[in-house]
């Protein structure tokens, strides 16, 4: 009888799933989705629904605006005991494609994948956002504001972090490395 019971509590574990949904429209079919499964009082089964981002500051004309990117758009993750209901509840949900997995079965998250997951979202919230910059190493661009105004250069590094660009400029014949905020300069 103990070995029976113990069947009965894995099938009851939660595991983490990937959903394909459509693109641009995860927040919402997350939404309809916990509502769902509130309707339905099968809120036992389902733990966390997430959409995995990172925050990004993205600077506009020397305004800095925080945003959330999707690192993986048009997908959801979730932790639930997946069972007919479950299953049928989640597919049945406007926007959802269907799960990841092979043959048409729903396969869990490894474990790793799943620490590095939610790791990835802790250390999100936790440290500062990254700056958006749309520029790449080797980029040839064209100082737009400050001393070195109407100066072209190539951008020798990139930190993400600090929203910086350094950028190689010739005066007087040679080549010499000047850091700048990513937004006083523009692609050529």
């Amino acid at each position: 009888m103990s070995n029976e019971s113990t069947e009965a509590d894995a099938s009851q574990t939660k595991l983490w799933y990937v959903l394909k949904v459509q693109t641009n429209r995860e927040r919402t079919i997350r939404d309809a989705l916990l509502k769902k499964v509130k309707l339905e009082g099968l809120e036992e089964f389902f733990g966390e629904v997430m959409i995995p981002s990172e925050k990004v500051v993205d600077t506009r004309s020397g305004k800095a605006k925080e945003q959330d990117r999707k690192l993986f758009p048009g997908y959801i993750m979730i932790n639930m005991v997946l069972n007919d209901d479950t299953w049928y509840l989640v597919r049945d949900t406007g926007g959802v494609g269907d799960f990841a997995g092979a043959a048409g079965k729903p396969m869990p998250m490894e474990q790793f994948e799943v620490d590095r997951m939610l790791g990835k979202a802790e250390e999100d919230s936790v440290s500062s956002a990254k700056v958006k910059i749309e520029f790449a190493q080797g980029d040839v661009v064209k100082i737009r504001e400050g001393t070195f105004e109407s100066f072209e250069g190539t951008i020798e590094a990139i930190d993400d972090h600090n929203g910086k660009v350094s950028v190689l400029i010739e005066i007087f014949g040679r080549s010499t490395p000047v850091e700048l905020d990513h937004w006083q300069v523009e692609s050529v």
